[in-house]
């Protein structure tokens, strides 16, 4: 049995857009696993720089880190006597994480097993990986489907002028249901078309 809960739980390799697209399945307050595609996602393997770091003080030892990759940020939390095997860790650090998802107060977090220091040119290993496996998986889109997914993405932008522009990593958490691939695709075909543009990046605004 213990063999077959750890063949189950395979440590899948994502960037932390990916995961942060997943749909969280909880059983009644407790987490159960992160739903993504047809996949039931319970541990993962991330490649991300470390860029915060916090540490408890008091009696209640936790260390709390912010990973970013790129694609999004996501949060590495450890509590209790785990603490101790990730204090060494520094901001601006490339890091390789091992761990298993939580989800506390609708915030999609990990609760690392491994962490290796890691040479920076992985994370763009790691982007390839990930864009090699969805290509070879990836169904084309009609024309009609593509025109669509552009109209809601610009419908987003546009409601988003109010409050400055909108991160893409947040457009790809409001469009869950529309491969990343597809949405970094028209979203470069607006700023080409010259219909939104970048104020920094990641950032998108309209143009109108």
């Amino acid at each position: 049995m213990p063999d077959e809960q750890y063949k189950r739980n395979i440590a899948y390799k994502f960037r932390i857009g990916e995961v942060l697209m997943g749909k969280p399945i909880m059983d009644g307050e407790r987490f159960s696993f992160l739903e993504l595609g047809n996949k039931k996602i319970v541990r993962v393997n991330i490649i991300g720089n470390i860029i915060e770091k916090y540490e408890s003080e008091g009696e209640k030892k936790y260390i709390f880190f912010t990973l970013d990759d790129g694609s999004g940020q996501i949060k590495l939390k450890s509590f209790g006597d785990d603490v101790n095997k990730f204090k060494n860790l520094m901001q601006g650090q490339t890091v390789l994480v091992i761990g298993v998802l939580r989800n506390f107060n609708n915030e999609t977090y990990i609760s690392p097993e491994i962490v290796r220091e890691q040479n920076p040119k992985y994370l763009l290993i790691r982007k390839l990986e990930t864009e090699k496996e969805r290509s070879n998986s990836f169904q084309p889109m009609a024309k009609e489907q593509i025109i669509a997914v552009k109209d809601k993405i610009l419908d987003i932008i546009k409601n988003a002028e109010k409050d400055g522009g909108i991160e893409m990593d947040v457009i790809i958490m409001n469009l869950r249901e529309i491969s990343p691939e597809i949405i970094n695709q028209e979203i470069k075909r607006l700023l080409e078309e010259g219909i939104i543009f970048e104020p920094r990046p990641g950032k998108m605004r309209w143009l109108g």
